[in-house]
């Protein structure tokens, strides 16, 4: 079931936005990303303060284990007793044992604050993606908001669980070993600091380059999803057009271009760790050229220059961590800015009185709509639905029937012309009381992943299990229902119980009469059933609409003959008005469309 609701500002256009045609939905800039983690942070800081903790612990401990092997270097050198090697041997036990739990300690507290933090944004982008104008869902195509509730969160996700601690744990380990360094002898840190410059610039790059790629590289699967769905969910109307191989070359299109950034992407941190290791070889042999004049020169032992090598080979794996890490991050980020941009979208405006419906009448006046090519999908639309009437739409595909029914349903708002419910203009009745006084169902409807009861519950979160047998029963569902494994406790979606298409086309009839708005339209609800549930659903349609203002678009007619009155949309044009039995006599479009309508079922059978 969709809610209705009124329009909301424009949306920032990504990179690749202009390609697809589309307004994509809007991502946050810099400054705003630091912002919201700093304000998670701060939630958190006792947990924060505590894993950061365990790690520097953890960290300096680990820092005893060069000193200590270069004290065995040197008792062996020297000569010494075997006996010498107790206490740096036992010793080396102790430092592997406590950096180990404060290691684990510190890594999965870090971790609990990542998953805290991100549960926080999480739940903030879920409930606002949820109140978003479906006109701004379409205007930036659904694959845009797909792949950030799925690969931006995941990637994400990855990031908190994954990078997180392994970039914390780095960043301290390389500053507490250089700092180690510098006590061992200041000359080692210098020549261990050459390798620097080399690392720097490597970042400084590759920052430059991946940061427009990764962000390319995300628009670009975000339009490639769209061009499937576009695709595959209008794949009888492709059919219908033979527009099929017009279709297929787009869906290569996009999947080429999203194939070629990733490819781009690999070749990128081909180049980069190559640098790194240019950088490590420099290191390394500055550190153990160091050693041998210091030895030579009888400035330091033997033991000391090798705790001076181990530190520094110590630190290839830390800072190929962190640097590598700054590939995930600029994933993580490009796909941080993207939830983010979502969660900071300011909720439709609301009327700072809103209008009160006086009854459940609907009334669009003079109404005229074009889309983005500029295309009249609706010229001068006049229609006036009584309270408790049932009205039919219908005419042939392309009529306007569908986006007369999302403007009445508050989902677009109309080029020209009013709308009205219940003697209100939609622009007095505002977002949220639109939504609670018409309600639409398309023939696209989703079965949620959860227990059946859940599922019925997003449409009257304190409906009793009472209420929702009543509800099942008003559209004829309680039988199968209770025939499920589980009953109403059955877990279905994805993963779940496979409900039939008539099934899950009931459960969102029944989410209508949970919600119990006075006006409800059906657009084509019933056309995904096939002949088999036809009859079903029509009688659950009927009764889901007792009691309320139907706007039915009918994808058959025998709905519409059904109704108490039927308008003939033709070219965005009403053409004709009138009860089945008048136009079926006045011999116009109608009753052109009925009599083949008839002829068709007739031979069908």
């Amino acid at each position: 079931m969709t809610n209705g609701a009124a329009t909301s500002g424009g949306a920032v256009t990504e990179n690749g936005a202009a390609a697809t045609g589309r307004e994509l939905l809007p991502t946050a800039d810099g400054p705003r990303i630091r912002a919201v983690l700093g304000e998670l942070l701060r939630r958190s800081k006792g947990r924060a303060l505590g894993s950061f903790a365990f790690i520097v612990g953890a960290t300096a401990v680990g820092l005893l284990t060069a000193p200590l092997l270069g004290r065995v270097v040197d008792v062996v050198a020297q000569h010494r007793p075997a006996t010498d090697l107790v206490t740096p041997v036992v010793t080396l036990v102790l430092v592997a044992v406590v950096s180990a739990i404060a290691t684990a300690l510190g890594v999965s507290m870090l971790a609990r604050l990542g998953e805290t933090m991100l549960a926080d944004l999480r739940e903030r982008f879920v409930d606002r993606a949820l109140g978003l104008p479906l006109e701004q869902v379409e205007k930036a195509g659904s694959g845009d908001l797909t792949t950030r509730v799925t690969n931006d969160v995941a990637v994400v996700a990855e990031g908190v669980r994954e990078a997180l601690p392994e970039l914390g744990r780095s960043v301290l380990t390389i500053v507490l070993t250089l700092g180690a360094m510098a006590v061992l002898d200041w000359r080692f840190l210098l020549a261990a600091l050459l390798s620097v410059p080399i690392q720097l610039h490597t970042v400084r790059w590759y920052v430059r380059q991946a940061k427009p790629l990764y962000a390319a590289q995300r628009a670009a699967v975000g339009s490639q999803q769209q061009q499937l769905l576009d695709t595959i969910g209008g794949a009888k109307t492709v059919r219908a057009f033979r527009l099929a191989d017009e279709h297929v070359e787009r869906v290569r299109q996009r999947s080429a271009g999203a194939v070629e950034l990733a490819l781009r992407g690999i070749r990128l941190v081909t180049r980069f760790f190559g640098r790194l290791n240019l950088a490590e070889f420099v290191g390394l042999s500055a550190v153990l050229a160091a050693g041998y004049l210091l030895v030579g020169a009888n400035l330091a032992t033997v033991g000391v220059a090798t705790a001076a090598a181990l530190y520094f080979h110590s630190l290839f794996g830390p800072i190929n961590t962190a640097l590598a890490l700054v590939d995930d991050a600029q994933a993580a980020t490009a796909s941080l800015a993207r939830l983010i941009g979502v969660a900071d979208l300011p909720a439709p405006a609301e009327p700072q009185r809103p209008g009160r419906p006086v009854d459940s009448s609907v009334k669009a006046t003079a109404v005229g709509h074009s889309y983005v090519d500029g295309h009249p999908v609706l010229r001068e639309v006049d229609l006036d639905l009584s309270p408790g009437e049932r009205v039919a739409l219908v005419g042939a595909s392309g009529a306007g029937k569908t986006t007369l029914a999302k403007l009445i349903a508050g989902i677009h708002r109309a080029g020209s012309g009013e709308v009205s419910l219940g003697g209100v203009p939609l622009d007095e009745l505002g977002p949220d009381r639109t939504r609670r006084t018409v309600a639409l169902i398309s023939q696209e409807v989703h079965v949620f992943s959860g227990t059946l009861a859940d599922d019925l519950r997003l449409a009257r979160p304190e409906a009793t299990d009472e209420e929702l047998r009543a509800a099942l029963t008003a559209v004829g569902a309680l039988g199968w229902t209770e025939a499920l494994p589980d009953g109403l406790a059955t877990v279905v979606g994805d993963g779940g119980h496979q409900l039939t298409v008539t099934q899950a086309q009931q459960l969102a009839l029944v989410r209508l009469v949970l919600a119990d708005p006075p006006v409800a339209i059906l657009d084509e609800a019933t056309a995904e059933a096939g002949s088999a549930g036809a009859k079903t659903l029509e009688a659950a349609a009927a009764a889901a609409l007792s009691g309320r203002t139907g706007l039915v678009v009918a994808h058959r007619l025998t709905q519409a003959a059904a109704s108490d009155r039927i308008v003939v949309l033709d070219a965005g044009a009403v053409v004709e008005t009138g009860t089945h039995e008048e136009l079926v006599a006045a011999g116009g479009a109608y009753a052109t469309l009925w009599a083949a309508w008839s002829g068709q079922r007739q031979g069908s059978t």
